[in-house]
Formats: structure tokens, sequence, C-alpha cells
């Protein structure tokens, strides 16, 4: 069996606009990636304020209070970038570049392909795999 319905391109679709998609597809994929690596930031952008914070008690407990005022009064809560924290970088791209992206990639694949996800990896499955062997089949019902 080849792949399902879901996965094959629809009639008169050619060869460009599926490695096309393909690539609109694997470009989203690294934008899904460095969202992953921005909500990290993010995180561990939150953890080392925090743990920060709990430093400056101790300097200030241990006799150091100059040096606890100076790191509270210029580091502790300090915005990571102009006027912002790290939730808002986030929101930033999320709202902006991130749904944007996707929008037009599934508009993309709504023109052309009938909404169809994975075509240029579904065709590439088909010419690689070993038919008829297990642990080759086409899909999981195969």
């Amino acid at each position: 069996m080849g792949p399902g319905s879901d996965h094959t391109r629809p009639d008169g679709v050619d060869d460009l606009t599926v490695e096309a998609l393909g690539n609109i597809s694997e470009a989203l994929e690294a934008v899904e990636i460095a969202r992953g690596h921005l909500y990290n930031f993010h995180r561990l952008s939150g953890t080392a304020d925090l743990t920060l914070g709990k430093g400056v008690e101790q300097l200030r407990e241990a006799g150091h209070t100059e040096l606890a005022d100076r790191f509270e009064r210029e580091l502790v809560g300090r915005n990571v970038l102009e006027g912002r924290w790290t939730f808002q970088v986030v929101e930033e791209y999320d709202d902006g570049y991130y749904a944007l992206f996707r929008t037009l990639e599934r508009d993309a694949r709504d023109a052309l392909v009938e909404g169809r996800r994975h075509l240029f990896e579904a065709e590439m499955k088909e010419d690689r795999r070993t038919h008829g062997r297990d642990g080759h089949e086409a899909t999981p019902a195969d």
C-alpha cells in the first residue's frame, strides 16, 4: 500500500510546487525550533532573576548591604531588552512573526494542495522505503 490520501498530491500539482511547499514547511519547522529556544530563553532568564534575588538577599544577610543594594537597584527585575521582560518578547514574537508565518504556510497549502501537509516528505518516504518489508510500512494500518 501507499500513503493515505492526506499525503498524496492532488491531481495536476507539479513537482516544483510540492518542493516549494516542502521548503516552506522546513522553514516553519526551523521557526518552531527557534520559538522553543525563545521559550527556553524566557524560562532561563526568569529563573536567573529569581535565583539572583536569593543571592542578593544572602549577600544582605551576610552584611554586604552596599553590594546587595547595587545588585537590587541595577539588575534584579531589569528589562532584558528596552522596555521588555522576556514574556513580552515571547508574546511579540508569537503574535507577529510566528503567527504570520503559520498563517501564510497554511494559506499556501490550502490554495495549492487542498491543505495537505508534508507531501514532499511523504513522496520521499515512498521512494526510500522497501515495499513489503517489516518496518517499512506506508502507514500504521499496513
